[in-house]
């Protein structure tokens, strides 16, 4: 894709997620976009992602829905506030919870597709639906629930809102 990703216009101590970090030189390296009201993501697992000889370690799925519904939240709260992503302040999420459904095995050597979509936004906690395909099957199902850190609370001090 020619655009930037979400990722890549993130600040950069907000950089180094082992999953989409741009500065974590042994992670996933995963890059999210809008593709209309959706987002999508393209990952190519390497032969070491591996759970059985010819199939993707769920684990690694897992990761993948996790990070890329934590962007799409991400995107969509810049999104609604007319910011470009990455613009201070940052608007920062983690993740609340976690829920994947395994459908079918996820085969090795194929691109992974993940799509996401705003499933409900109330307040500070959205809540993202998203697949992961390969070759138009979809072989896996999430829901991530990410909630927004208060702009008072940071990162950068150490010092959070409980």
């Amino acid at each position: 894709m020619s655009q930037k990703s979400f990722q890549d216009c993130y600040p950069d101590e907000f950089s180094h997620c082992y999953c989409c970090g741009r500065l974590n030189d042994h992670g996933l390296q995963l890059k999210s976009y809008w593709d209309g009201n959706e987002t999508v993501a393209v990952f190519q697992p390497r032969p070491y992602h591996i759970a059985l000889p010819g199939y993707v370690y769920g684990g690694l799925i897992a990761s993948l829905i996790d990070c890329h519904c934590i962007a799409t939240a991400v995107a969509m709260a810049y999104r609604e506030e007319g910011r470009a992503i990455g613009a201070d302040p940052p608007l920062l999420f983690v993740t609340a919870s976690l829920q994947v459904t395994y459908l079918h095995p996820t085969p090795l050597g194929s691109p992974l597709e993940v799509r996401g979509r705003i499933k409900e936004a109330l307040g500070r906690k959205v809540t993202v639906s998203s697949t992961v395909s390969v070759n138009g099957t979809t072989c896996a199902e999430g829901e991530v629930v990410a909630v927004k850190i208060p702009e008072r609370g940071s990162f950068r001090t150490g010092h959070a809102d409980r």
